[in-house]
């Protein structure tokens, strides 16, 4: 699990927390529930409408994975790939059969039976691209909608301070009264912008970045199954995906032995 998601929105609320307090404000005055159904309802409700429901079913299915991370990367799969290299050499491509029940990630898992069950190379190709096309738009439709909800809910925070205000100018014979309720009325516009920066933002961004370590996890299985159908040495098949993952820790090989292992790779 990854916390980072969990870490920034407490470091977040922390500091906001910290400076109403470094300020003598009180924090349960900004816990007006009018204000906040306004601003957190009719902000989900206009991201709702300005899009699908497919759209927003998606979405809600992608929140507990901003909150947990991503399952595994893509360093994690390298290994793993080479060792099926290594089965494949040695005992041949049906040998990989076995490894199917076992494997707990569905993209490898189905890459892993065409293998065994002889499916063509352009074909296996073709159908991995397909997988990581729908994944890479689903992630997509998630970050848009909750980034379209930070959009959103600093004008939708406005529009419940112009509200409370046009409440207020009822109250201009109540002096007394004026203090309070155009204190309450600017509660509105707070919840509009920090729940669209300290909330919806941040989800839209995180699941954004997780929608690239995904792509980018998913593309080096195709690859690296790809090599392993080929029959590519198990070396040159880790070789070339660590070469494929942007965060790679591996020491910078010369350009000479790159262009050898894809040579390999290719033949």
């Amino acid at each position: 699990m990854d916390p980072a998601l969990l870490l920034g929105l407490v470091l977040a609320f922390g500091a906001l927390l910290a400076m109403i307090t470094l300020e003598g404000a009180s924090f349960a005055a900004l816990l007006l529930p009018a204000p906040m159904v306004l601003v957190f309802g009719g902000t989900i409700a206009v991201g709702i409408a300005s899009g699908t429901m497919r759209d927003a079913v998606v979405a809600v299915k992608a929140l507990p994975r901003a909150f947990r991370g991503e399952r595994r990367t893509a360093q994690a799969v390298i290994d793993t790939i080479v060792g099926f290299a290594e089965t494949a050499r040695a005992e041949g491509l049906l040998a990989l059969e076995r490894f199917v029940d076992d494997e707990p990630d569905p993209f490898l898992k189905q890459s892993l039976q065409s293998i065994a069950d002889g499916t063509d190379a352009e074909e296996l190709r073709l159908v991995m691209e397909d997988e990581i096309a729908s994944a890479a738009a689903r992630s997509r439709t998630a970050a848009r909608f909750y980034s379209t909800l930070g959009g959103f809910a600093p004008t939708v925070g406005i529009i419940g301070t112009v509200v409370s205000l046009t409440h207020v100018l009822e109250k201009l014979d109540e002096p007394s009264t004026l203090g309070p309720l155009i204190a309450a009325a600017f509660v509105a516009t707070l919840w509009g912008l920090l729940s669209a920066n300290f909330i919806w933002l941040p989800i839209g961004g995180r699941l954004r970045r997780l929608g690239e370590l995904e792509i980018e996890r998913m593309t080096v299985m195709m690859e690296g199954m790809l090599a392993v159908q080929a029959g590519s040495p198990p070396h040159f098949v880790g070789e070339r995906l660590r070469a494929l993952v942007s965060d790679r820790r591996a020491p910078r090989r010369s350009r000479t032995t790159s262009t050898a292992d894809e040579t390999v790779l290719e033949s």
